[in-house]
């Protein structure tokens, strides 16, 4: 260790670690593969992009695709792991050949990233969830690929909710597996008409529609069916842990609500939640909702509504220990992610 270097490595003062779980990753093989499958990709602002529908990447920075770049963003902000995952359009848009080749493209990425960086980085695989037992096949293939370390969601497989009935046997396999779901927002609602002005597709569509896929995950039943099964949700959970009064609330005098017989407040503790609230105030309400042993850094890497410096709100954050810092920065993911 060098003179004025902590063990995370980037001489911030801390003596923890830190693995982010959120950071997304646009191998090049997969912007070639999208635009052969007939998704637009073109140049914005002097970087590639991905259009499909209304789903729209924005400029692809450098930093997304060159892993060297990747990796010293990393020594920068002083996390030593970074699981990858990719995010819109995903591969729900596609036919289901083209989805599952896609899909295979995509994760054999992760595992040429993992090789090139072993001790640093891993990935989410992606599933063409639109076809389940494609979906199914591809979760069996990588869960003997080394790096991988879970799958990546969308909090909507296209119009269907994930407590669609469709979607069960692939959670099944999940569970067998041993791979966690991760969830992202992609086509949120109102993303079209009331939220198409302003950002606040993503301002306000993004944690609504966490939270909507959280709700439909516990009132479906898909967590008492699988109770195995550990899902993330990005974002801090979005609007959810806010809601969880309301909704319990709702549960108790609401007649389409009584077929669940735990309180919905009660499943709370079945998600993790990763750290992207962008206020102290608000990620310290989230470690009273849920506790610290349920919430893992996050970054949002390279996003501009991301974190460059994610460790910081964990570590300015007066209301957390040394031990509950400990737990979110790394042991908490290292724990679930076997890292």
């Amino acid at each position: 260790m060098t003179a004025g270097q902590t063990p995370c490595g980037c001489g911030c003062g801390s003596r923890h670690r830190a693995i982010d779980i959120h950071a997304h990753y646009f191998p090049q093989s997969y912007l070639d593969a999208a635009a052969g499958a007939g998704a637009e990709v073109f140049e914005f602002h002097g970087h590639p992009a991905v259009k499909v529908g209304p789903l729209f990447t924005g400029p692809i920075a450098p930093r997304f695709i060159d892993l060297d770049m990747r990796l010293a963003d990393m020594e920068k902000s002083g996390v030593e792991k970074q699981v990858l995952s990719l995010t819109q359009p995903m591969v729900y848009w596609a036919d289901e050949q083209t989805a599952d080749r896609l899909a295979q493209t995509f994760n054999d990425a992760l595992a040429a990233a993992h090789e090139h960086a072993p001790e640093k980085l891993f990935g989410f695989a992606t599933l063409a969830m639109q076809h389940p037992e494609r979906a199914i096949a591809e979760a069996r293939r990588v869960a003997g690929i080394p790096g991988i370390k879970g799958v990546y969601l969308g909090t909507a497989i296209n119009d269907d909710d994930l407590g669609d009935k469709k979607f069960w046997p692939v959670y099944a396999v999940l569970e067998e597996l041993g791979l966690p779901i991760f969830l992202h927002p992609l086509k949120v609602l109102g993303m079209s008409d009331r939220l198409s002005k302003y950002f606040l597709s993503n301002l306000l569509g993004n944690p609504f529609d966490t939270a909507v896929a959280a709700a439909h995950l516990i009132f479906s039943g898909v967590l008492d069916a699988f109770p195995k099964l550990e899902v993330a949700l990005p974002h801090g959970g979005g609007a959810l842990p806010f809601l969880l009064g309301r909704i319990s609330h709702g549960w108790s005098v609401r007649p389409e609500c009584v077929h669940l017989e735990t309180d919905p407040r009660q499943y709370a503790g079945r998600f993790f939640y990763d750290t992207i609230t962008h206020d102290a105030q608000s990620l310290a309400f989230l470690v009273e909702q849920v506790g610290s042993d349920r919430i893992m850094l996050g970054s949002d890497y390279c996003f501009d509504m991301g974190l460059e410096q994610p460790r910081t709100p964990v570590e300015k954050l007066a209301t957390l220990g040394d031990d509950d810092k400990a737990r979110i920065l790394n042991g908490n993911a290292a724990n679930l992610l076997r890292l």
